[in-house]
């Protein structure tokens, strides 16, 4: 029986597809390292995987990652499909409006950063904590308050349960339903939400740091639930929250609005 020949290029977009499988958020550098393919071949293999929808590359870092969008990536958190959806929309907004965004999306007791175009603002905000991964209340944040605005009731409850028993300072709201009703009323009726007046930024349960920033937020709804928040945030004394507000707020809804799209389609 004659020998067939394989294809080499083939055979090395498989290895990449296997390497992610094991180790799904990956740099080009550890890449790489696993596959001894060199770089310069890589990035096309990587691009082209990309192309067809196989491989994402996070907006927050530029770690490639199997795109969950395919039926070949093996089951991971729910939110992994927020976060692939929201990056190229994100990286969009970024891009027109300069200032940063984040993705939040529930864990918990918190709500946790999944992705942001903070690398990729020529604003340079110190002292911000902009990790993927990095932490924040519900409460107190224009991020947890859209959310809890939106949010189908019974698991809005479920969270303020939860919150009821935490012994965290900026927790005191849950212990409070008329005031804190009163906040998402005003969230639902303005349109968005944005930090108490009193909340300095900080790991979630952490040393509070004031990182000198604004920020307001809107819910990844789509009429039944809610994916998620996506927020701006900037320098404080660049803007009033209401002029930020009147010149952005436009740019934030549309961007949630394409994200909510995008989680609707069917998977490639």
């Amino acid at each position: 029986m004659p020998r067939v020949e394989t294809i080499r290029g083939l055979e090395r977009g498989l290895q990449v597809l296997k390497f992610l499988h094991a180790e799904p958020i990956s740099s080009l550098h550890e890449i790489h390292a696993a596959t001894a393919i060199s770089k310069p071949s890589l990035l096309r293999i990587l691009n082209t995987l990309e192309r067809a929808g196989m491989v994402a590359r996070r907006l927050a870092d530029g770690r490639y990652r199997l795109s969950v969008f395919t039926d070949v990536v093996r089951k991971r958190d729910r939110h992994d499909r927020v976060a692939e959806a929201a990056a190229p929309i994100l990286a969009r907004l970024c891009k027109k409006v300069k200032w940063p965004s984040d993705l939040f999306v529930p864990a918990g007791d918190c709500m946790e950063r999944r992705e942001t175009s903070f690398p990729h603002s020529p604003f340079v905000l110190s002292g911000l904590d902009t990790r993927v991964g990095g932490r924040v209340g519900w409460l107190m944040t224009g991020v947890g308050r859209a959310y809890l605005a939106w949010c189908p009731e019974k698991e809005r409850e479920a969270i303020l349960r939860t919150l009821r028993k935490s012994k965290h300072p900026e927790d005191w709201l849950a212990r409070d339903p008329r005031k804190l009703e009163r906040i998402l009323g005003e969230v639902r009726h303005r349109g968005y939400a944005t930090r108490d007046p009193n909340y300095v930024a900080g790991q979630y349960g952490g040393i509070p740091v004031d990182d000198a920033a604004a920020a307001i937020a809107v819910a990844l709804f789509d009429g039944r639930r809610a994916y998620g928040s996506i927020n701006f945030r900037w320098i404080r004394t660049a803007f009033t929250v209401e002029d930020f507000a009147a010149r952005h707020l436009a740019d934030l809804q549309d961007a949630a609005r394409e994200i909510v799209g995008s989680l609707r389609r069917p998977a490639r």
